[in-house]
């Protein structure tokens, strides 16, 4: 038999001698006593004589159980005693401890409770106060039916009413006294031995998003934040001061896997609560704190607060208020799920900062996921990601379920690296435009200069793992280990598809930010959407494209007003983004003098992508056309025989050449015909006039009127 089980059996045996016990009150006070009518004052100021209570005449008979002798009633009482004495005690007497009942407010919890455990008692209530509707307890009963009462038992800030252990069903004009109690049902099931988390705060929980095998098994820089976390635990609940942990970060998931480790540790159970579902009522959340304070005394729980969304101290302050009020009176051990540290938690809310794994530590994860197939992946996928544990067992896992284990590492690596991207594109899709990265080195026509530039970066993405780890800059450096470039270049030049060839060249998601979503009229707004974006990138996998970013990253003016003074603001905030960001960040500007000076001290590249000379544009020319692809089956673009030389004195940039090359393509279409060259001057000068750029007729002598076929 288990300690349990016998526990159990001992607690049952204490609530059957309870039970005989107070049954063998309720007929001795049935017998000894009968109602008053309502008009009549009370004849005695004895207890059992209160509210309404007298005794019996000499000679009437009892209109129930015959009158118990004192010395059965005094039998019950030792032999509960004496059933009471076991180890742990029964679970009236713990909860009893635990809340700070008095011996009369156990007394009043045992006969709402026996109510529920016991069908002979709701008859006995009844006539033991006379009124066969009151077939329930009262305050007034149990005034008249145990030894000491005490009139404090009913106030509010005493445990029965306080925590919530008795509900009081007072219709109308009903006084307190006469009015009906019952136990709450959590605290019935308590005293049966059914120790569970009440179900009315299951609607404010959420599951962890980290199995407790995820957080058992923590990097070693996690590890030793659980570590020191526990010994502040220690203190602060030995000291019975159940402290508010911030943890601080961006990975909600590292930062569940360091609590529920801690908990662990502890020997407490963690249940989750996202933050946005506290109440907003005052009465509510007081309930609900109230309930939590009361189940922490009840069960070896701890809660988890998550409020990492928007709940960092700087949304509305009275979404503030009521968290901050629910964690200085839910009488929790808590941990707080924040990005920063919160304001007005007072001393003892100490933060802990945790980030994702180091990248020594993902490489380590990734090698231990895959086993066999590790090869040199890890290197590359821990170079280039950044990922949290329990997502990189994820990746490992359904790729070698699906693959099969005998992938080459080539093919391998192809089908891990996809993995990560699409865990990483969610967060930015909601956010930013996603660009199918189409263009290649080929299709890139530049001069010697930015081209090599362009390789450069394309280079430093794909070592930054190698340099900042194994070289140990990484030691070195605090910050600024993503990589900034601005593409700098007037319209039409090439500088998106110089993203998207580096985009291409590493295998990585190009995201371009669209302002409209981002800039805000409102104060603070920017900024708020700005992390979101940077904070969706940080994992790696994505190239962000901030176009025309001079309209964002402009310069800082001079304070005249508070519109300024926001406006440098902004800017600020996002030098230091800027900064701190790991990923790859490219601005494209064709207003490269409009931009902050800070930016351009912060920028690692400057690529000057010039307008295209003749040479340049005859390249473009001669690539602006799909071609014949045999191997892959897929058709070109019909084209007659063209005058590069002449399309190449068109003073066109590398975005406008593609413009008319589609505008003849659809005019060649419209006509059942090739692409011809007056086809392709018709579209130049569409093209030059919408740019209202001069038209030397001369450029133009052999454009001949083209009629569409009817």
């Amino acid at each position: 038999m288990s300690d349990l089980t016998k526990w159990q059996e001992n607690n049952n045996l204490y609530l059957a001698a309870a039970l005989a016990w107070l049954r063998l009150r309720l007929a001795r006070l049935a017998g000894a006593s009968q109602p008053e009518q309502p008009t009549e004052a009370i004849k005695e100021a004895h207890p059992s004589g209160w509210f309404g209570m007298r005794k019996r005449p000499e000679g009437e008979s009892a209109p129930t159980e015959e009158k118990a002798p004192e010395d059965e009633v005094t039998k019950a009482a030792r032999a509960m005693a004496d059933a009471a004495v076991i180890d742990p005690p029964p679970a009236l007497v713990i909860l009893g401890q635990r809340l700070g009942l008095s011996q009369f407010e156990r007394e009043i919890l045992l006969l709402c409770a026996a109510m529920e455990l016991d069908t002979r008692i709701p008859p006995l209530c009844s006539t033991a106060q006379g009124y066969p509707e009151r077939a329930y307890p009262t305050f007034a009963l149990s005034f008249t039916l145990f030894d000491d009462p005490s009139w404090d038992a009913l106030s509010t800030e005493r445990p029965l009413r306080y925590w919530r252990l008795i509900e009081i069903n007072q219709p109308g004009a009903t006084p307190l006294t006469m009015s009906a109690l019952r136990a709450d049902e959590r605290i019935v099931n308590y005293l049966k031995g059914l120790n569970h988390l009440d179900d009315r705060l299951t609607p404010f929980l959420a599951p962890f998003e980290v199995s407790g095998d995820g957080a058992s098994n923590l990097a070693a820089s996690h590890n030793a934040i659980a570590g020191a976390i526990e010994h502040g635990l220690s203190l602060g609940v030995a000291a019975n001061r159940p402290p508010v942990v911030q943890l601080t970060g961006m990975d909600s998931v590292s930062k569940q896997q360091v609590a529920l480790q801690a908990l662990s540790r502890l020997g407490l159970q963690g249940f989750r609560l996202p933050a946005e579902l506290l109440p907003s009522s005052s009465g509510e959340l007081e309930t609900l704190a109230r309930l939590w304070h009361r189940e922490s005394t009840l069960l070896p729980l701890a809660l988890y607060v998550d409020a990492a969304d928007g709940e960092d101290g700087s949304g509305p302050a009275e979404r503030n208020q009521l968290l901050n009020r629910f964690l200085a009176r839910c009488g929790t051990l808590t941990f707080l799920d924040t990005r920063e540290p919160r304001p007005g938690l007072g001393l003892n809310a100490p933060p802990f900062e945790v980030d994702k794994p180091t990248p020594e530590e993902q490489r380590a994860a990734w090698k231990e996921a895959l086993g066999e197939n590790a090869a040199d992946n890890p290197e590359q996928l821990a170079g280039q990601f950044n990922l949290n544990q329990p997502t990189i067992r994820q990746v490992a896992l359904s790729v070698l379920a699906d693959k099969g284990q005998d992938e080459p590492p080539s093919s391998m690596l192809q089908h891990l690296w996809e993995a990560c991207l699409s865990r990483t594109r969610p967060q930015l899709d909601r956010l930013a435009q996603r660009i199918e990265p189409k263009s290649d080195w080929k299709d890139l026509v530049l001069p010697e200069e930015p081209l090599r530039l362009l390789h450069e970066i394309t280079a430093q993405v794909r070592q930054r793992g190698k340099v900042y780890g194994e070289w140990g800059f990484r030691r070195k450096m605090s910050r600024g280990f993503g990589i900034s470039a601005l593409f700098a270049g007037e319209s039409g030049t090439g500088k998106t598809m110089a993203a998207e060839v580096i985009a291409n060249e590493l295998r990585l998601d190009l995201y371009r930010i669209d302002l409209s979503a981002v800039v805000s009229k409102y104060i603070g707004e920017t900024e708020k959407n700005l992390r979101r974006v940077f904070d969706a990138a940080e994992d790696g996998g994505v190239i962000l494209l901030f176009d025309e970013a001079d309209a964002l990253f402009g310069k800082r003016s001079e304070v005249k007003d508070s519109h300024d003074r926001y406006a440098n603001i902004e800017i600020n905030y996002l030098l230091q983004r800027m900064e701190a960001f790991r990923g790859l960040a490219i601005l494209a500007t064709n207003m490269k003098n409009s931009l902050d000076q800070a930016f351009m001290r912060r920028l690692r590249f400057i690529v000057n992508i010039p307008f295209p000379g003749t040479a340049e544009r005859k390249l473009i020319w001669e690539g602006a056309f799909p071609r014949d692809d045999r191997e892959r089956g897929l058709p070109g673009t019909p084209v007659d025989e063209l005058d590069y030389e002449q399309l190449t004195r068109l003073n066109l940039a590398g975005g406008s050449i593609h413009n008319v090359a589609l505008n003849a393509a659809f005019l060649a279409a419209r006509t059942g015909s090739s692409v011809s060259m007056p086809l392709l001057l018709e579209a130049a000068r569409t093209e030059f006039r919408k740019l209202e750029k001069p038209v030397n007729e001369g450029d133009f002598r052999s454009l001949r009127p083209v009629e569409a076929k009817t």
